[in-house]
């Protein structure tokens, strides 16, 4: 049984309180930690957003999303304990001459850290940053997080580390993705350094390739006017997919320091080999998903949600990546994601080479598989060979060992906000990303970008609702003679 050890009393305080980020995944999140135990009642919870809005307003707006993200197992008893931390002052922080008493009297003056925490477009973060320092708000032990995208391109990305900087020590500041809270994320490090059966195992010698998924199966919806800006190569591989990149390739760090995992992290995308124009068009895939069927429903294409009804911009991306170092040289790393996929799913996949001695035959058709599932279910499952019982001969299967979070720990496990939030109080940096960190994965990224227009890469199309996307993403493995890994084949 899983045990939840409370955290000390804090203040928190969410720029763009009542916007989206703030309502499907920061109140449920902070509710559910406060109805396990770890929040203490004395904490205090403040909203800030531009909107006229009461405290009780506020409250009701928060209670909806807690309801929305619970269900039935929604406590009323403890939402009345959970409300009294709720507050909410309506002001526009990026306003210069914007009134902080108000905000200021809300916290009160008690030493407790403060956590502002900016779930708003990160053109202005550093406006935020520049008034909470003008406020005085920003000595003492407060901190700021920052939702991913940090900027657009390498550039604006330093602009903003830069900005922030100024006004928060690095060691204040929480960059946030939220792929890295999940518990299977979290037990790669244990998975490879707290078990002697992996880590011999995890290097160029017996890994023949290593695949990392992401697929969803939602369309841009109503963040097309974003998304278009961004694509996926901007709003997933930056981020998400070389965060799981790094993990899963890093070197053993000496402890468990957030510096000492963050600095293996970096040296990873050091060692990430750029793209130039000679490469890109044979070891990148970017396409649109077009018109399609999915769970039995017609869904239009990426064109047709636009309003241009124009785009250049990828909602599915593959690559096969190469970290140029000792441990991974010649090991490809298949990088996939997209948008209107069959079904969301997120994994890697460690594939281990073939037996030396194929002594069992044809029958012996599979090496050792390793499959690390991030969502829908988190778990991991280790496919080995074994005898197929019966008599009549010897005949072999690959089956997994199987470990599902759900059913091996019985209560339910925090997800990915919950368990950073709580990270934040406590701080513990491990699990956000150092500056170095954001700049070197732009700096790649921009590369990739920049290949893509010099070598006029094309734009492919899939039909919403394939499992694989594009053919010409199976061809990316197909020409090396692999697959990539779909629902257990």
């Amino acid at each position: 049984m899983a045990k939840f050890i409370p955290v000390d009393t804090f203040d928190i305080i969410i720029f763009g309180g009542t916007g989206d980020l703030s309502r499907r995944k920061l109140l449920p999140a902070l509710y559910h930690r406060f109805v396990d135990g770890q929040i203490p009642e004395d904490s205090r919870l403040v909203g800030v957003s531009r909107s006229e809005m009461s405290d009780k307003e506020f409250r009701a707006f928060a209670k909806d999303a807690c309801q929305e993200s619970t269900g039935k197992d929604f406590d009323s008893e403890q939402w009345k304990a959970f409300e009294k931390l709720l507050k909410y002052v309506a002001m526009d922080a990026t306003d210069p001459d914007a009134d902080w008493d108000t905000l200021k009297a809300a916290l009160g003056q008690d030493g407790r850290p403060s956590i502002f925490y900016l779930a708003v477009t990160p053109k202005i973060y550093v406006a935020i940053c520049e008034s909470i320092g003008k406020a005085g708000l920003a000595g003492g032990d407060a901190r700021v997080v920052l939702e991913k995208p940090i900027g657009t391109d390498l550039e604006s990305a330093k602009a903003i580390n830069a900005g922030v900087g100024a006004v928060f020590s690095e060691d204040r500041i929480y960059r946030i993705d939220h792929y890295l809270g999940k518990e299977t994320v979290q037990n790669l490090l244990v998975l490879r350094f707290g078990n002697t059966l992996f880590e011999p195992l995890w290097n160029r010698t017996a890994i023949d390739h290593i695949q990392i998924t992401v697929s969803e199966s939602v369309g841009v919806g109503d963040r097309a006017g974003y998304y278009d800006t961004a694509g996926a190569i901007r709003d997933m591989v930056q981020n998400h997919l070389l965060q799981l990149l790094c993990l899963i390739a890093m070197e053993p760090p000496n402890s468990i320091e957030a510096d000492e995992i963050r600095t293996e992290k970096i040296k990873v995308l050091n060692a990430l080999r750029p793209m130039d124009a000679k490469c890109v068009g044979r070891d990148t895939v970017r396409a649109q998903y077009g018109p399609g069927t999915i769970d039995g429903k017609q869904v239009k294409g990426y064109l047709e949600e636009l309003e241009s009804g124009e785009s250049q911009t990828e909602t599915f991306v593959a690559v096969k990546a190469w970290v140029d170092n000792w441990r991974w040289a010649r090991v490809p790393f298949y990088l996939r994601t997209g948008k209107r996929m069959r079904s969301r799913h997120s994994e890697i996949v460690v594939q281990f080479r073939e037996a030396p001695h194929a002594m069992f035959g044809e029958e012996q058709a599979h090496s050792n598989r390793l499959i690390i599932r991030l969502q829908p279910d988190e778990g991991v499952q280790l496919y080995v060979q074994i005898k197929e019982p019966g008599p009549g001969g010897l005949r072999v299967q690959s089956l997994p060992l199987n470990l599902s979070f759900a059913e091996s720990f019985q209560v339910r496990y925090p997800d990915a906000y919950e368990r950073l939030l709580m990270d934040v109080v406590r701080g513990n940096l491990a699990l956000f990303m150092r500056r170095e960190e954001v700049e070197e994965a732009w700096e790649w990224v921009d590369g990739l970008l920049d290949a893509w227009a010099d070598a006029k890469v094309p734009m492919y199309t899939y039909s919403a609702g394939l499992e694989d996307g594009p053919v010409e993403a199976r061809m990316l493995l197909r020409e090396d003679d692999r697959d990539w890994w779909s629902n257990g084949k």
